[in-house]
């Protein structure tokens, strides 16, 4: 007969390993996976958390790049690792919310499967359109549009991309109809944008501000976020220029895999939290057109359903499929 005393002597025995991982972390180097090809945003700002938050930890931070199905590589090694603090993943709104529609048969759970650290940064989507389009406004846009529906178009950086679902939802919002125009990454797009050979897109800040925004090679009409940003001041949001519910932030956040002791996840929440708050690394995100964006681990879990679900709805309704 197993006794209540017995049953509880179990339990705290079963706990031990747990607790003890925590009062120990970090105790080897933390690794950051980054599911995505060196070189772009999410790369520099993983290097830019790894580097600082070394400092804090006093225990080296390092970044693995694993890129390849749409990010699904990285993060579900990550979801598959030891859930210890030693392995964590950058996350972003492709990793952790589109690909639970996009990719059939996607092999981990954005929600069930990861314990969210901490969120980091929340990249505006911006309706950029060539400089020769006659409009001056989103309004202008949609009348446009709706007076020509399928003729306008809108390119992406390919097919299930964020710009591509920014666009999509565009469309649903605004009750119009554009014709998509996928390409296989935003130097490519760019260069039929400059060119005239398409008329618009909703594409992520970093990749336009500095030479296309500021130069005037394309114009900035709308930014797909709740807020302005600091970088385009005089840049209405959808919502204030008459279509409300284009939100569509490129948003970041640390994962670890799920049963990580919340000891661990609480400390590396707290460096993330110093790091984010140094001037030096606030400036150095803004000048790539990345907003800081701390959020708890908390809000990070309880914004993911929503998310999931919100842009299952544009899929669905989008007939969007990936190639």
């Amino acid at each position: 007969m197993i006794t209540r005393r017995a049953t509880f002597a179990g339990l705290a025995a079963s706990a031990l390993p747990l607790t003890a991982k925590a009062q120990n972390f970090p105790n080897r180097t933390i690794t950051i996976v980054v599911p995505y090809p060196p070189g772009g945003p999410i790369d520099a700002l993983a290097r830019l958390i790894a580097q600082e938050g070394a400092g804090e930890l006093n225990q080296s931070i390092v970044v693995e790049n694993r890129p390849g199905g749409s990010g699904i590589i990285g993060a579900n090694a990550v979801a598959r690792a030891e859930p210890d603090g030693h392995t964590l993943v950058l996350g972003t709104n492709q990793t952790h919310a589109t690909n639970q529609s996009l990719i059939k048969n996607c092999p981990y759970d954005a929600v069930r499967d990861f314990a969210p650290v901490a969120g980091i940064a929340a990249m505006p989507h911006v309706l950029v359109v060539r400089k020769s389009l006659d409009v001056v406004g989103v309004g202008d846009v949609v009348a446009m549009a709706k007076a020509k529906p399928g003729a306008l178009t809108f390119g992406s950086t390919g097919n299930g991309s964020g710009a591509h679902l920014a666009g999509e939802l565009f469309k649903t919002k605004a009750g119009i109809d554009m014709l998509h125009v996928p390409f296989k990454g935003l130097s490519p797009m760019l260069t039929e944008l400059l060119a005239d050979r398409i008329d618009m897109s909703i594409a992520p800040l970093p990749g336009l501000i500095g030479q296309q925004i500021e130069s005037g090679s394309v114009r900035a009409l709308g930014v797909a976020s709740a807020q302005r940003v600091p970088q385009l001041a005089s840049v209405s949001t959808f919502a204030q220029a008459g279509v409300p519910g284009v939100e569509a932030d490129a948003w970041s956040a640390l994962f670890a895999p799920a049963k990580t002791p919340p000891a661990v996840i609480e400390r590396l929440y707290r460096v993330v939290a110093t790091v984010l708050s140094k001037e030096s690394v606030r400036t150095a995100m803004a000048k790539q057109g990345i907003p800081a964006a701390l959020k708890p681990p908390a809000e990070i879990a309880a914004m993911l359903p929503g998310e999931v679900e919100k842009w299952a709805a544009v899929i669905k309704a989008a007939n969007v499929t990936m190639e």
